[in-house]
């Protein structure tokens, strides 16, 4: 017998608050028991459990997320996501169409924004 994973925990010290911003830039809905102030927040389509810790952020992460994309391009979806609050960390974006975007969450979570599949194609 092997394992699944269930989730990929996300240590936070706003679990509801970051859980809200990555539900509307998967556009994936929080469970419908979340409420605000709660101590964990889950993203359920997208395995994604939030939970509440006292500590904050200190280091750069040892995982994140790749996004790719999906109905828009790249700059759009890095547009979209600065909108909705994310940082611009690093833009690796190259003169010709290549390259990626590193954003980080509410609370500092490094993640990449790549070209989206139609992007590739070009």
């Amino acid at each position: 017998m092997t394992s699944a994973i269930r989730h990929v925990s996300i240590d936070c010290t706003d679990a509801y608050a970051v859980a809200a911003f990555w539900s509307e830039a998967l556009g994936q809905p929080l469970h419908e028991e979340d409420r605000p102030g709660d101590e964990e927040a889950l993203i359920e389509a997208a395995g994604l459990l939030f939970v509440t810790v006292p500590e904050t952020k200190t280091v750069k992460n040892r995982l994140h997320f790749d996004l790719q994309p999906q109905d828009r391009t790249r700059d759009e979806e890095v547009a979209r996501l600065l909108a909705l609050g994310a940082t611009l960390l690093d833009d690796q974006r190259t003169g010709d169409g290549m390259g990626w975007v590193v954003l980080a969450d509410p609370e500092g979570n490094e993640f990449c924004v790549e070209r989206s599949a139609a992007e590739r194609e070009n």
